[in-house]
């Protein structure tokens, strides 16, 4: 099967990204298929020779997609319309075409198959809730408005495979576009990398490397875009709890700036510490006793399951698709209203006075996670993709010859 991935950027850091860096070594290694990926920028994945390609296994042909400077808007207009160019020059360069071409999202407008992470109908309706002005917030607004007239277009279209991964984008591509034939395809852990050995044998020196002693009790949120991961109820919990020496560890690329002051306001400035993403998650759960993810909005949220695999008890929300894999007060704890902050605050009390507590959910927590490998989940994407192929192959032998 000769397969392109459409993707911006690919790497292991986060989690759109990783799950396409993840499917990319997978089918490479799976005798029979020819990896293509269009990639503005790659980081962790080994490719091979352009020449050499399907020739050894594991071969993966990275085309480089130019990136154009500017306003995001620009960027991703610009990236919309190159990839598609550099696919069909390279088809007929070679005179081949791709048997699949697989997207993560709103990249192109002739996928075969899309993987949705994101659906901005529903971002964009946070966007308005939020009340934000000024050129950033305007700026979002025309962004959030292009992809969801493309969303429309595209998504709307059966003729376009959909895959979903977790039940909530699957309900919202039903409720948003009419698309109830969407397959559910859940994110996976790398349990060589994120497992309770290896995060307990960092716990030490990550801890001192973020300056918390033994006795502080360190709650992690990561991600990026901190409003819809919940920053905002996870400092007003933090706050409920200020009798607890409780230090919150904040980790992403947002600017911490723009939350200095509800941090002032409520007392917390010796109780933050805001970090840039690291290269390596795992020193992130070594230095944290509770992973919290309150989400606002979320189709899956995969450091809630890395950190589950590693051994730590978790808090996230049911706006966070990932939810629906876990079990309430068994391996981890679920906020019915992502804005709750005071029963967030019992949770994190409760998870702080009770050792024992901890313990026996992050032992569960191990056990729930061991169920969604990256290798289950890229076999179901590919076993979707065989399909697919033999759909079209099958469509293409029954039309009448002229």
């Amino acid at each position: 099967m000769r397969v392109a991935i459409v993707s911006p950027f690919v790497d292991k850091k986060h989690g759109t990204e990783r799950a396409v860096a993840e499917l990319a070594e997978h089918l490479a290694f799976k005798p029979g298929h020819e990896v293509h990926v269009y990639s503005q920028r790659v980081d962790d994945v080994a490719f091979s020779n352009p020449e050499s390609i399907g020739e050894r296994a594991g071969d993966i042909h990275w085309r480089k997609v130019v990136s154009v400077p500017g306003p995001h808007i620009v960027q991703f207009l610009s990236w919309f319309r190159l990839n598609r160019s550099a696919r069909q020059a390279d088809a007929a360069r070679t005179g081949k075409k791709f048997d699949i071409v697989f997207s993560v999202g709103i990249n192109c407008p002739d996928a075969d198959v899309i993987l949705v992470h994101a659906v901005f109908q529903r971002l964009a309706e946070l966007q308005k809730q939020s009340g934000d002005r000024g050129l950033r917030s305007l700026h979002r607004k025309l962004y959030y408005g292009l992809l969801c007239k493309l969303e429309r277009k595209i998504y709307s279209d059966k003729r376009v495979t959909l895959a979903a991964v977790s039940q909530r984008t699957a309900d919202q591509l039903a409720r948003y576009f009419g698309r109830n034939d969407v397959r559910v395809i859940p994110n996976g852990v790398d349990f060589e990398t994120f497992n309770p050995a290896a995060r307990i044998s960092l716990r030490r020196a990550s801890r001192e490397h973020f300056g918390f002693s033994h006795s502080e009790f360190v709650v992690l949120l990561v991600g990026n875009d901190w409003r819809n991961k919940g920053l905002g109820t996870l400092l007003e919990s933090a706050a409920d709890c200020r009798e607890l020496p409780l230090r919150l560890l904040v980790v992403g690329s947002d600017d911490p700036e723009n939350w200095r002051a509800q941090v002032s306001q409520l007392g917390l400035e010796q109780k933050v510490r805001f970090a840039p993403p690291s290269p390596n998650v795992l020193e992130l759960y070594a230095a944290a006793d509770v992973l919290a993810a309150p989400s606002r909005e979320d189709s899956f949220n995969l450091p809630v399951l890395e950190a589950m695999a590693c051994g730590l008890a978790a808090i996230t929300s049911t706006d966070a698709g990932v939810a629906t894999l876990l079990h309430h007060g068994t391996d981890c704890f679920i906020l019915e209203q992502a804005t709750d902050s005071a029963t967030l605050a019992v949770y994190l009390r409760q998870l702080y006075e009770n050792e024992n507590l901890r313990t026996t959910m992050g032992e569960q927590a191990v056990r729930t996670a061991s169920a969604y490998s990256w290798g289950k989940s890229c076999s179901s994407m590919e076993k979707l993709m065989e399909e697919l192929k033999c759909a079209k192959y099958n469509l293409r032998a029954q039309r009448p010859q002229l």
